[in-house]
């Protein structure tokens, strides 16, 4: 779900110009994010948002472009080419990798802050991710192949 709710604030500051935190809670719940305040901060802090000057003279958040951006993608990336096949077992995920693959792709995983993780350990070419619900680690298989398009 926080995920989800990245995406799509993401999604709306770039859509618009938004200058609260109220501004993008509603933002939020106009498209159908039941979020309180703190989560929206929360939320700010996590992506890293800034606030920048519009066009206008007014202040707005935005993505700031910097060296983290950029670890992002290639974290991302890593995942992408490094992952063979992930599926759950009950409340654990198991990722297989290339051979060496697994360290870099679990911190790409542990970059994503999915919700409900107990832990994750990497071996050399697999992961075991341990989750707290058997959902959760059906939303983390699913979230997972489609970053990876399998």
């Amino acid at each position: 779900m926080k995920s989800r709710r990245h995406d799509k604030i993401l999604e709306i500051i770039t859509e618009k110009d938004i200058e609260t935190q109220e501004d993008l809670a509603e933002a939020l719940r106009n498209s159908g994010f039941d979020v309180t305040q703190a989560t929206v901060s929360r939320d700010i802090k996590n992506l890293r948002l800034i606030k920048m000057q519009s066009s206008n003279g007014r202040y707005k958040y935005a993505v700031p472009k910097t060296d983290s951006s950029r670890l992002a993608d290639k974290l991302a990336n890593i995942l992408t080419n490094a992952v063979v096949s992930v599926e759950n077992v009950d409340k654990m995920v198991v990722v297989k990798t290339f051979t060496g693959g697994a360290s870099a792709a679990a911190e790409a995983i542990d970059n994503l802050e999915f919700e409900n993780i107990a832990g994750t350990v990497a071996g050399d070419n697999t992961i075991f991710i341990l989750v707290r619900t058997i959902e959760s680690a059906e939303i983390i298989v699913k979230s997972i192949k489609e970053r990876i398009d399998m």
